[in-house]
Parts: C-alpha cells; structure tokens; sequence
C-alpha cells in the first residue's frame, strides 16, 4: 500500500489549503478507514480528521471541527483536507494514513493505522 500526500504550503492566518493523499494497493480490496494526522515541532502527532472509505461516514477533532472538511475520491482513490480559516496553530507536517480493519471506534487511534505517507508541510504565518 502506497500513499502520497500532497497541497502543502504556506498560507497566511485565515487562508485556505486543500491536501490531497493518492492511496493504491490491496487495502482498498477491504474498506478502510483513511485519517489525517499532524505533527506540530516539538509535538506529539494527533489525530485531525478520518473517513470511512465505503461510507463517507467522518470524524474530526475539536480542534478543526467546522474549519476542515475531510472527503474521498472513490473513483481516484484519492481523500482530501479542505482545511479553511488556517491558524498558525495548524502548522504542522500532515500525514494521510489507512487503517485496513476500518473499525469506527478505532478512527483516532494513530496505532490503528498501518499505512502512512510521506507527510506535507503546512505552514501558517500570522
């Protein structure tokens, strides 16, 4: 399983970003759960939002709730981060990740999660 996130950069506070993350491999044989996850300097990496592949079902954290939408591409095999009203708090490496047993209670557990791309830097200047 292969996955490449993409859309970082750096953005004034209040900007708008939109990751992209292309995943190919048998995982989608299954029906996965697909998650962003951050990484802030100094930081441990927390959970930011996650997807249920066959579904759509979503779950975010408090932190982005109504600021970041997370939706997938069946037919591109892509998910996406629409992340609005950017704060320098957001600024962070974002990985897009896949867990392949997609079981809902386990969408925010970084340890659920098998699979993890490169990482795209965002940065949010104030």
């Amino acid at each position: 399983v292969q996955l490449q996130a993409s859309g970082g950069g750096l953005v004034q506070a209040g900007g708008s970003l939109r990751l992209s993350c292309l995943a190919s491999g048998r995982t989608f044989i299954e029906n996965p759960i697909m998650g962003w996850f951050r990484q802030a300097p100094g930081k441990e990496r927390e959970f930011v939002a996650a997807v249920r592949w066959s579904t759509g079902a979503t779950v975010y954290a408090d932190s982005v709730k109504g600021r970041f939408t997370i939706s997938r591409d069946k037919a591109k095999k892509t998910i996406f981060l629409q992340m609005n009203s950017l704060k320098p708090d957001d600024t962070a490496i974002y990985y897009c990740a896949a867990n392949p047993r997609g079981i809902l209670s386990t969408m925010r557990i970084a340890n659920e999660y098998d699979y993890w791309g490169q990482g795209t830097l965002v940065t949010v200047s104030s």
